[in-house]
């Protein structure tokens, strides 16, 4: 790929993504085969005004490893200095950029009651940092090729030619070429102008139908609205934290969930690709996990227990079927493409930003409303090209939104 154009996705992710301010600190999380490009977001988020910048460099062999040879204790361990690294960042809020380049098998293996038991008591000490920065700093999520991951797309080419072909899906469905800020720019004002006609409508229930068997409903509280695309921080900070973006999203009620609901797509749960499932929901709840796999079905058992939110949903996306992520005919096998592909549900963390008004709401307020909580929020996708959903509304109006898997009104 001609570094001309990484440099404009470097950019892209800077300024539209991150939306780095001047003297703002940026922390950069990615893998240690990505440095080729990291540098080029490290030199745009200088050029952005950038006070300093730090990468925090992961490598997924070294997690596999970690988690082999060592003891509960050694990986539940958080000594001090990391703590004071987290308090620094709620402290200093940094804008965050997350690169994804992962092979989507490369954590099989792995134990997944031991994954399990860290993250439940990791977790809730990790989560203090994360919500007392919540909705206060700016974060983006992008993707760049990994060579596995590139091969796991594209197994019949070379390995130079898989990553040409996966660097050039990135880049479409991202929107790089041409002009690409002016490109975010409208594709936002889409998102938002559609999110207002959902917003007018008040819908109080969704209706999902499949011939797949997807037979599911869902209600929406009075006080949450749907949101799409770009995001404010409450200081009134623009950005973008998925990169890309389709989806028209809000979170239910969480006791609502009823009726079976069908994976479209596979999901990567914990570094397992499990495919072919489906839940049963009984008020919110996961009753029955629908899968003929046993090991699938034990992944999924271990994610529904990670804590008792886990097993209730948090999210509710709309995204048509003729998405340009999924008119590319590729399953990318990561969330962060697949979710943008078509509909979707997450287990776990519900959005608090979706509540009305919600930075000038007090924290009484907002827990009133009783939205799920969890230490996950895992997207799995359900859309299809026969999918129906039919709003009902707080007016007692009843209106197919979605028809054929796509926009109908």
């Amino acid at each position: 790929m001609k570094k001309s154009i990484l440099k404009n996705y470097a950019k892209l992710i800077v300024r539209v993504g991150a939306n780095v301010q001047k003297k703002q600190d940026v922390v950069i999380n990615a893998n240690v085969e990505d440095a080729y490009f990291v540098k080029y977001v490290i030199e745009e988020a200088y050029k952005a005004g950038a006070r300093s910048v730090s990468v925090d460099w992961g490598f997924q062999e070294f997690t596999k490893l970690a988690y082999k040879y060592e003891k509960i204790e050694a990986l539940t361990e958080i000594p001090q200095w990391k703590k004071e690294k987290l308090q620094y960042r709620v402290d200093h809020l940094p804008a965050m950029i997350h690169i994804l380049s992962e092979d989507p098998d490369g954590l099989n293996g792995i134990n997944q009651a031991k994954m399990l038991e860290v993250q439940k008591k990791n977790g809730p000490i990790l989560m203090k940092y994360r919500e007392a920065m919540d909705n206060k700093y700016q974060w983006t999520i992008v993707g760049i090729p990994g060579e596995k991951w590139a091969r796991k797309i594209f197994p019949n080419v070379s390995k130079n030619k898989a990553m040409e072909l996966l660097w050039d899906a990135i880049l479409k469905v991202t929107r790089v070429y041409g002009n690409a800020i002016e490109n975010w720019d409208k594709h936002n004002a889409n998102l938002n102008e559609k999110t207002k006609e959902l917003n007018e409508l008040g819908i109080k229930k969704l209706v999902y139908k499949s011939q797949n068997g997807t037979d599911f409903s869902v209600e929406i509280d009075k006080e949450l609205t749907f949101l799409a695309g770009g995001e404010k921080t409450l200081s009134g900070v623009y950005y973008n934290p998925n990169m890309p973006t389709e989806e028209c999203f809000t979170s239910p009620i969480k006791n609502s969930a009823n009726g079976v609901v069908y994976a479209t797509k596979p999901l990567s749960v914990r570094g397992v690709l499990v495919d072919h499932f489906g839940f049963r929901f009984v008020d919110g709840k996961v009753t029955e996990i629908l899968c003929d796999n046993p090991e699938y079905k034990e992944v999924l058992s271990h994610l529904i227990a990670t804590d008792e939110g886990a097993a209730r949903l948090g999210e509710v996306a709309l995204v048509p079927f003729d998405s340009p992520v999924n008119e590319t005919g590729l399953l990318f096998y990561n969330t962060l493409y697949d979710e943008n592909a078509c509909c979707h549900l997450a287990l776990g963390r519900a959005f608090n930003e979706c509540i009305r008004e919600y930075g000038s709401k007090t924290e009484e307020e907002i827990k009133a409303i009783d939205l799920n909580t969890s230490l996950i929020h895992v997207d799995f996708m359900i859309g299809s090209e026969d999918l129906s959903i039919v709003a009902e509304t707080y007016k007692g109006e009843t209106v197919e939104i979605f028809k054929n898997g796509t926009w109908n009104i």
